[in-house]
């Protein structure tokens, strides 16, 4: 039997510009809503992201951080 999917959870969530637009076309692709889409992304977190990118870009995202804030 599938589990029910509720939300049950809700935050206030701060993004860039172009993470807003990616996250709608993801969710628009896949016929969800933006809660829908990232609840789906976080559920499946591991399967849907390659460890070795994600260090990289990560490590990448965090160098340039400061300066995305000014």
């Amino acid at each position: 039997m599938p589990k029910r999917f509720r939300l049950t959870r809700r935050m206030p969530v701060a993004m860039t510009e172009d993470a807003y637009r990616r996250l709608r076309r993801f969710a628009s692709e896949a016929g969800l809503d933006e809660g829908e889409a990232l609840s789906f992304l976080f559920e499946n977190f591991d399967s849907v992201t390659d460890s070795e990118t994600l260090t990289a870009r990560l490590r990448l995202f965090n160098s340039e951080l400061e300066a995305r804030k000014r």
